[in-house]
């Protein structure tokens, strides 16, 4: 049986978890980090604390592997081993689907200010794509209130003005470089159908699979931890359709 614990800082776990959940059958154990919201205004000193202690803190559930669901710290830090797998922008992708050439990595302040990121980009992307880093904290935040969820007029009229960048440069790909994003992937498509909006946790998924694809599972299973207050991670997730209890975690 494989055993796979999951982190963030609040719900974007839940994007990468979902594509596991349909890509292989595992016991998963998933800690919201709330007491650390946002990651991505956190400074790298900060946050490689923060990590280390995440990680020490879900190795006693003794996982198969680790997935430091969030961009931010993935591309700030080194986390990821044979043992870790963690989210960086799929660039590989967006350069195969760009006729423009025009790309957008859309993340977390911190994530999109990083030198981690200026390197990533450096290693992975020839001088003949442009490369848009674009500031969606503010999207991140839609997400984590559940404004996404619950004020469709509001996320609306924000996301219209935080993204005007993509009309103005011709920029048909964007990478959702926040596991957040996803869920706001509905109102992107609306608002900008010439746009197609890549979404890492299929990749990460897939890279998951591979490891433990001759040890699943009979069922998935989902144990959800926060480090904050359980009576409210639980109302938010019942919104979203997630009816689970929620433990309290020591992050």
């Amino acid at each position: 049986m494989a055993k796979i614990a999951v982190f963030d800082s609040g719900l974007g776990s839940l994007s990468i978890i979902q594509e596991m959940q349909k890509s292989f059958k595992s016991e998963i154990i998933y800690f919201a980090d709330q007491q650390n919201y946002p990651y991505g205004k956190k400074s790298q000193a900060l946050l490689e604390k923060i990590m280390r202690k995440s990680i020490r803190t879900l190795e006693k559930f003794s996982p198969d592997y680790i997935v430091v669901a969030s961009n931010t710290p993935s591309l700030m830090l080194d986390l990821s081993s044979s043992k870790i797998f963690d989210v960086k922008p799929p660039l590989k992708e967006a350069k195969k689907l760009t006729k423009s050439n025009n790309i957008g990595i859309l993340g977390t302040e911190s994530a999109i200010r990083s030198k981690g990121l200026s390197n990533y980009i450096r290693k992975n992307v020839p001088r003949s794509f442009k490369i848009f880093k674009i500031n969606g904290s503010k999207l991140v935040d839609l997400v984590e209130s559940g404004k996404f969820h619950t004020q469709k007029n509001y996320c609306e009229k924000i996301i219209k003005k935080e993204l005007q960048i993509l009309n103005k440069n011709e920029i048909d790909v964007v990478t959702l470089s926040s596991t957040h994003l996803p869920f706001l992937k509905k109102y992107l498509e609306k608002e900008f159908p010439n746009v197609q909006f890549i979404d890492p946790g299929k990749i990460v998924s897939q890279k998951i699979y591979s490891k433990i694809k001759n040890k699943q599972s009979k069922r998935n299973t989902l144990k959800i931890f926060t480090s904050g207050n359980t009576k409210e991670f639980e109302s938010k997730l019942s919104k979203i359709g997630i009816k689970n209890k929620v433990n309290f975690l020591s992050s």
